[in-house]
């Protein structure tokens, strides 16, 4: 078997998620705009409890379409706090309606929230080399950047650990362990630049 980094668990949609996606540079909006939404929808949480109501939350929430979310009505807000499939917390739902209009806002001063968010860090990932998980922060100097951003754009569910959890997910930065079999793999085909993930936008 090989190494992986000891936050995951035997589950077998945890190991997928960190082999085939945590880490990987993302660079599509509409994935973008998912994963934002999750990690909102985590604080508090464990992610894999999200991670399990991903497939739900595709459902309920138009695909992740943010033009279309941004739409989303308070009497479609109160069909899905109804919903079991999604964490029916009001705020973090009505947030998820706030920031898909957000989202759209930056998008059209960008020309994409992708440009938007990678210029954090200087457009190419971060490579750090923790060898325990202790070494690994839960916020940076960036996630402390584009936190106080986000929020002052009006997002909701955008404090720091929730953007260095949403900056780890989308590939900004090579949180995997050095001893973690995806490390290298990410490493090698990511175009990374070696760093402390500390540039600021």
């Amino acid at each position: 078997m090989p190494e992986r980094c000891p936050w995951v668990t035997a589950d077998p949609e945890y190991v997928a998620y960190h082999d085939e996606q945590w880490g990987v540079p993302l660079h599509d909006d509409h994935a973008l705009f998912e994963m934002l939404i999750l990690e909102g929808a985590q604080a508090g949480l464990s992610w894999l409890t999200v991670l399990r109501k991903r497939a739900a939350y595709r459902e309920a929430f138009a695909g992740f379409d943010p033009a279309r979310v941004a739409r989303f009505t308070p009497a479609r807000v109160e069909e899905l706090l109804a919903n079991p499939g999604i964490v029916r917390n009001r705020l973090k739902v009505a947030s998820a309606v706030v920031n898909a209009q957000r989202f759209l806002e930056v998008q059209r001063e960008h020309g994409s929230f992708d440009a938007y968010l990678w210029g954090f860090v200087g457009g190419a990932p971060v490579v750090n080399a923790f060898r325990a998980l202790a070494e690994v922060p839960a916020r940076t100097e960036t996630s402390d950047a584009l936190s106080k951003d986000l929020a002052r754009r009006g997002f909701k569910f955008v404090g720091s650990t929730i953007c260095y959890a949403l900056m780890q997910a989308t590939g900004m930065v090579n949180d995997h362990l050095v001893s973690c079999f995806r490390y290298a793999q990410v490493k090698a085909t990511a175009g990374a630049r070696a760093g402390a993930g500390k540039k600021r936008r």
